[in-house]
């Protein structure tokens, strides 16, 4: 397309683009016919000089427009859908003054994270960060340094954003951002600052703005009624909420034509999936929303980075430090730890969930077993990328090679048969036969290697489920011995229905769970859910026997469980069968009275040798994953140490489920351990403490190891949400206190 440039300069000075053959003077219009746009995917820039008689500044031009089209956000004519994060200036041993290597790996690492825009929270940033995303491709909206957030406080009584005596000084802040920061394409929108109520030098601020730079647009979130900005934007919005504003069904202002003129805005939600400790939850709900109705435009999770202190205890011991650590009066808790990496910038799990979601390669299953292949990016085709299949059986690679694709342009779809056959089936166990497509770059980019992972998806090529670990004959009869234990296969029972041991290692016995350590996101809202949890007592269950018995095939334990304090209860059965060495587990869970709090969880939990510190599963990993935070884990076979297994959340709190376990190996150096075989599979921990001392750490250096493992089998978590500071759990994440029954088979090795 064309382009076009002024250079607003003194007297005597001129611009040169030798590329584009440009050699003009201060002032003077330049009209040139042939540029290639700048944009995120595609950051072209052009080099330049700025000249006098005896001096010269070298620098970088884009080329881009921004405009709004039927209520789209548009950048060189074209839609485009942020997919960003907010971003504070902080490193954990230089405070606001971030190294230019750090930014850069910063940068480097967001883009490799599927990453396209960042809201520089809450103040312009270093100018050196905005070249870096001039050179990098990220689109920024540039925020100017202004907050009277606590004038919330007394319903903004006071709030100089309505104050004349204020003006100047509002305007000051904004001409400065500007000026300062005008010339870089990477900014589409100046953003007024944050949470500042509303008022006439709000106002003023976007009219000055408008009136020197119109080729970009305002954004501001603190004035829903969109009066002096050109985008609507809001703040942790539910899924629902957001819906309605894609159809355009939201409420009306009272205001017709100033309701008229938002409707007419793109949306944004400016900040949205709160990234305190474990979570986001949702993040797929919302991204379903983005891809479906044009007007939303996207948005910038809360936020980039936990921003904690790196300190030791007296005897050496290394953490992060928060809010109160440091005898302070005020502050805000660990509030501030509440980003997608963690202090020193390595990827939390939420990162790792926000990289899939916002793929910009979207794979579907279709229903004939064909694969359809979508480029989800806005300027960019997929030459730069190369698609790769290959198959597993129960997670062991076995076959693979490239996959033949055309190139598709932004928006187009393919769709291809996958060169892979349906296998045969021999005998038991019955194989899982799952298939993997990946999209990686094709070359070495200026922030990933050759083969970096863009977007990948999974299939299965049969639909078989293993419902037991092998073809099991009639189960064993139990033997009850003169003294009253139960003898039941390899398993021995206390006359009180206690598990003693399997074959001749002692293990704890199985234990209905029904809480878990509070999530920051359990911990939101008032009253939160975990302090609902404390109230009702779920923290403290009473396990009382009603009865025990023998029966032909089975040893039946009839137990009632009971929050401390509280009135309703668990009619809980323990049902055990043994089939040759392998024991089946069934537990049926039955509701008594009226159950007040939504359930943490619902499992069973047992103590093992802390000596067995090798974890192998089949199953969803390689990283933690919950209800409403999975799309990240993909099915596979994987091996890990207990210690592994712990996300290293800085304020210690319910972490490191391996969902969809298929079966799990627990073992010492010597081999000897434990194997699980779900029914069809279940959500496997494995931790070196009980979840209470979880409960209380407030810092990782408080988890001491207890002198066992606790081994957590789970048939259902409850989501994680962000109500933190937004949404709690979606309903359909919401874990209730319903009938429930679910089995596991386990033998020792």
């Amino acid at each position: 397309g064309s382009g076009s440039l002024l250079l607003e300069a003194g007297e005597g000075l001129r611009i040169v683009i030798p590329e584009l053959g440009v050699d003009a003077d201060s002032g003077v219009p330049v009209a040139i016919p042939a540029v290639e746009p700048w944009s995120a995917e595609l950051p072209r820039r052009y080099a330049a000089e700025i000249r006098s008689a005896t001096e010269t500044v070298a620098l970088h031009v884009g080329f881009r427009t921004v405009s709004i089209e039927d209520a789209r956000l548009l950048v060189n004519g074209s839609p485009v859908l942020l997919r960003g994060v907010n971003r504070h200036e902080f490193h954990p041993r230089t405070g606001r003054v971030v190294p230019y290597q750090t930014a850069r790996s910063e940068l480097t690492l967001m883009k490799r994270h599927n990453i396209n825009a960042v809201r520089t929270s809450h103040y312009p940033p270093h100018p050196a960060f905005l070249d870096l995303c001039d050179e990098l491709g990220m689109w920024v909206v540039d925020e100017c340094d202004l907050e009277t957030h606590g004038f919330e406080l007394q319903d903004w009584r006071d709030n100089p954003s309505d104050d004349p005596r204020w003006t100047d000084a509002y305007l000051d802040r904004m001409r400065r951002m500007v000026e300062r920061d005008k010339n870089h394409p990477s900014v589409i929108m100046w953003s007024l600052g944050n949470e500042s109520g509303t008022g006439a030098n709000l106002a003023a601020m976007a009219a000055w703005a408008k009136g020197r730079d119109d080729t970009r647009l305002i954004h501001y979130e603190g004035d829903w009624s969109c009066a002096y900005t050109d985008v609507y934007s809001r703040m942790y919005a539910g899924v629902t909420e957001v819906e309605q504003i894609g159809k355009r069904i939201e409420a009306p202002l009272d205001d017709p034509g100033l309701d008229a003129r938002r409707r007419a805005m793109p949306f944004v939600l400016c900040e949205y999936a709160h990234a305190m400790g474990n979570g986001p939850g949702g993040l797929s709900e919302y991204q379903r929303l983005f891809d479906t109705y044009p007007r939303l435009s996207g948005g910038f999770v809360w936020e980039w980075l936990d921003h904690g202190i790196p300190v030791s205890t007296p005897d050496g011991r290394a953490h992060y430090a928060y809010g109160g650590d440091f005898g302070e009066a005020v502050h805000d808790g660990n509030f501030i730890i509440d980003g997608l990496v963690f202090p020193d910038r390595t990827p939390s799990p939420g990162l790792v969930e926000f990289k899939k979601v916002i793929e910009p390669v979207r794979f579907e299953t279709l229903p004939d077993g064909a694969v359809r292949v979508t480029n989800r990016h806005d300027f960019r085709d997929t030459s730069h990328l190369a698609f790769h299949w290959e198959i597993a059986i129960d997670g062991q690679h076995t076959d693979g090679g490239p996959l033949d694709l055309p190139v598709l342009r932004p928006g187009e779809s393919a769709e291809v048969i996958l060169p892979i056959s349906p296998p045969e089936r021999t005998g038991l166990p019955p194989f899982e036969h799952w298939w993997t497509v990946r999209a990686v770059l094709a070359a070495e980019t200026s922030w990933a290697p050759a083969g970096h992972e863009i977007a990948w998806h999974q299939g299965r090529t049969d639909g078989v489920v293993a419902e037991r670990p092998f073809d099991a004959d009639e189960p064993t009869a139990p033997v009850v011995t003169e003294d009253g234990r139960v003898l039941l296969g390899p398993a021995e029972f206390a006359p009180d229905g206690t598990l003693l041991r399997v074959g001749d290692i002692e293990v704890g016995c199985p234990s209905l769970e029904l809480w878990r350590a509070p999530t920051d996101n359990d911990r939101g809202k008032n009253p939160s859910v975990a302090d609902r949890w404390e109230h009702a007592g779920l923290d403290d269950l009473g396990h009382r026997l009603i009865r025990a018995g023998a029966y032909d095939h089975s040893y039946v334990v009839h137990t009632e469980v009971k929050p401390a304090g509280g009135t309703a209860s668990m009619a809980n059965t323990y049902r055990w069968q043994a089939f040759g060495n392998w024991l089946r587990l069934e537990v049926t869970m039955l509701p008594e009275g009226e159950w007040t709090v939504p359930l943490g969880r619902v499992g069973v939990a047992l103590a093992l040798p802390a000596a067995w510190d090798n974890v192998e599963w089949f199953g969803r990993g390689p990283g933690e994953a919950y209800p409403d935070s999975m799309a990240a884990a993909r099915i596979g076979h994987y091996t890990s140490t207990v210690d592994r297994l712990q996300t290293p959340y800085v304020r210690p709190q319910e972490n490191g489920a391996r969902a969809e376990v298929r079966w799990a190996r627990i073992t010492g150096h010597n081999g000897r351990g434990l194997q699980l075989h779900g029914e069809p599979h279940f959500s496997l921990t494995v931790r070196r403490w009980p979840t209470k001392a979880l409960a209380e750490a407030r810092h990782t250096t408080d988890l001491a190891d207890s002198g066992e493992l606790h081994l957590h089998i789970d048939h259902v978590h409850r989501g994680l949400g962000s109500a933190s500071c937004g949404p709690d759990v979606l309903p359909r994440y919401e874990l209730n206190a319903v009938p429930l029954s679910f089995a596991v088979w386990l033998r020792t090795m």
